[in-house]
């Protein structure tokens, strides 16, 4: 028989606070089927209070004291609840308690909760004890044993990870929130991170109607909690990338009555910065101010980033004003992002003066400073001056990076003063610093827009030979490079070196190289390097096959030409227009007439290819021989085809009957 419990709940307003704080839940248990329960929740400003009644079926066997709380929260928000019902198996039934206790699936919360207790979480155990109970264990379930675990977070996490892993079953949004809120009160702060990730993502993915805020602010009537759970939520979110998402938990909060900590705040402002949201970063600012988040150096620091990308110096200098005012003298990082600012925009005279500045205040330039101030010098061709800098650096103790080399190596190569780039490169690997992937590109471009592909060739050799890897952006390029001053066979054996460093050749390196030999009639080379690729599992393209069959008619084969077509129609390739006409003029060139005609014929009914040019290449061709009758048949061809001559088939056609003509007099003469 089922027994009902009447559960109230009131919605309480203080007209002097816009905001209500979260209390605790305060629940009655008496033998008596009907009991009251009075609870606050988080409300927003109301007019009228609003008292609401629902009846919730009470079973026997009540588990624990809290059970009625959570079911309680559970009812007040079904939105909330991402269990399958089918999993829940809850029974009513009055018989089951005739059964032993290890075999009545009411008593599953009391069983679970003394074997862990007892053998002090030891899952094997567990899990042969409640075995025969399993298929009752639902995500409810789940939820309070988790809240009677809360003083113990080891027990508790244990249990999650149990149901979690082990038994397959996906935990519900409540009972992922009930763990955060016990290993946060329990000051395992990096454990509960880990699981408010976990529960972003899964809440993005598959149970995108939920809201793990307001999930998190109903489980605190439930267990233990800490508010700094609410802060971790919007870090979770940014860390996960879902910056708006954490500005609107962040909103949440202030709308709740909780105050984000200025790091959360600070947080969210970068992750606004790094999306380019400067309004929205403003906007945070502004509700910082209004709710009392003092900000610290850091916020400063991200505004003034955001005031240099909006590119207003007087803004920059009012807040720079302002900052100080609230006692924050402007630090490395503060003068570091206004030179990076005025040197990209190209106001070297404003970063230099800033430059002096920071020795007045006493704020040492550090690498960054002199980087900034160096790369604006190289931008605008003052490549002296920047070595000067740099050399000025050295002078005062700072050791320069990759990166300050590869500004002045940039510079340098951009001018096209290889030289000097190339005794930077010496200087930086004496210094014991191995250059990258950028310093091996801009070298090796600067010498390629030279036209010195020797020389960057002996450079990729000389790297190697230091021991830096050369990427297949720099192979590829060199490659591409050769192939286009004719020189397949040198590009060919760089395709042999790229790959036994490891490296795989893709697709339009292989057309590259095939073009190429084909544009140096090297035919066989080309075919050798098409089975090669087969044989490497690369599919051949329409400029593979274009380029082979191009250079076949055009050395008087075409017949192996068009036997490739075949191959091609076979692995799916269709031809193109360039390919038919590359056929066509290889067959007339052999004087094959009629198997150019036919050639065009099956373009047109297998392709729907009608190029009417070398129909009209054909027409000449026939009436210059003067077999008028032969281009009369292929005019008529074009109109069976719907291709209309144009002005100059007709050309061709007048010009073949005044030759068939002439001949015809000259015979009637003899």
């Amino acid at each position: 028989m089922i027994s009902w419990k009447l559960t109230t709940i009131s919605y309480e307003v203080d007209s002097n606070r816009p905001y209500l704080e979260p209390r605790y839940a305060s629940s009655i248990m008496n033998p008596s089927p009907i009991h009251v329960v009075k609870l606050n929740l988080y409300k927003y400003s109301l007019s009228l209070p609003l008292l609401r009644f629902i009846l919730i079926p009470k079973f026997p066997f009540s588990s624990c004291s809290s059970s009625s709380s959570l079911s309680l929260s559970s009812s007040s928000s079904p939105s909330l609840q991402t269990h399958d019902q089918s999993q829940t198996n809850s029974i009513s039934s009055s018989l089951f308690h005739l059964l032993p206790q290890t075999q009545n699936p009411n008593n599953i919360v009391n069983l679970i909760c003394s074997n862990l207790k007892q053998h002090n979480s030891n899952l094997a155990l567990l899990h042969t004890e409640v075995k025969a109970l399993l298929p009752h264990l639902g995500t409810q379930e789940v939820s309070r044993v988790l809240l009677r675990c809360q003083s113990d977070s080891s027990t508790a996490l244990s249990f999650f990870n149990w149901v979690k892993n082990y038994l397959g079953l996906r935990p519900s949004t409540q009972n992922y929130c009930i763990v955060v809120h016990t290993l946060a009160w329990s000051r395992k702060f990096s454990q509960a991170m880990k699981f408010l990730c976990e529960l972003v993502e899964l809440v993005k993915d598959d149970l995108a109607s939920e809201d793990v805020f307001k999930n998190l602010v109903l489980c605190t009537e439930d267990c233990n909690w800490d508010p700094v759970v609410f802060d971790m939520l919007v870090k979770a979110y940014l860390r996960m990338g879902r910056v708006r998402e954490g500005l609107r938990s962040f909103r949440k909060m202030l709308r709740v009555g909780f105050v984000p900590t200025v790091i959360s705040s600070n947080c969210l402002l970068n992750g606004l910065l790094k999306l380019n949201c400067t309004d929205r970063c403003w906007e945070v600012y502004e509700e910082m101010e209004r709710f009392g988040i003092a900000p610290n150096l850091y916020t400063f620091n991200i505004l003034t980033h955001v005031l240099c990308k909006d590119g207003d110096t007087g803004k920059v200098n009012k807040f720079l004003e302002k900052m100080e005012e609230e006692g924050f003298d402007p630090d490395i990082v503060t003068f570091n992002t206004l030179i990076s600012s005025y040197c990209r925009k190209g106001r070297l005279d404003e970063a230099f003066y800033l430059y002096k500045i920071m020795y007045r205040r006493g704020v040492v330039p550090d690498l960054v400073s002199y980087t900034a101030l160096m790369n604006g010098l190289c931008k605008e061709g003052r490549l002296r001056e920047a070595h000067q800098l740099f050399h000025r650096m050295v002078h005062r103790g700072l050791n320069p990076d990759i990166v300050t080399y590869n500004t002045l190596i940039h510079g340098y190569c951009k001018e096209g003063k290889m030289q000097e780039s190339r005794s930077l490169l010496h200087d930086m690997i004496w210094n014991r610093i191995s250059p990258d992937s950028f310093t091996c590109w801009v070298l090796v471009e600067g010498y390629g827009k030279e036209g010195k592909l020797l020389s960057a060739l002996n450079l990729v050799v000389e790297l190697q030979r230091f021991g830096v890897s050369i990427s297949q952006d720099i192979y590829c390029y060199l490659i591409a490079a050769l192939c286009q001053e004719n020189r397949p066979f040198a590009a060919k054996n760089l395709l042999e070196r790229m790959t036994r460093d490891g490296q795989k050749p893709e697709l339009e390196i292989y057309n590259e190289l095939i073009k190429s030999f084909c544009h140096c009639d090297c035919i066989a080379e080309a075919l050798r390097l098409k089975k090669e690729m087969v044989e490497k599992k690369i599919k051949p393209n329409l400029v593979t096959y274009g380029a082979v069959i191009d250079c076949l008619s055009g050395l008087g084969r075409s017949v192996e030409g068009e036997s490739l077509v075949g191959e091609m129609v076979a692995s799916g390739v269709v031809p193109d227009l360039a390919i038919c006409r590359a056929l066509f003029n290889g067959y007339c060139r052999e004087n094959d007439i009629d198997k150019a005609q036919s050639l065009l014929s099956f373009f047109a009914k297998e392709f729907q290819i009608h190029d009417t040019e070398s129909f009209n290449a054909l027409i000449r061709i026939t009436g210059g021989k003067g077999d008028i009758t032969s281009s009369l048949e292929i005019q008529d061809m074009m109109l069976k085809m719907g291709l209309l001559p144009n002005p100059l088939t007709c050309k061709y056609v007048i010009d073949g009957l005044w030759k068939a003509r002439r001949v015809d007099s000259a015979s009637l003469v003899k």
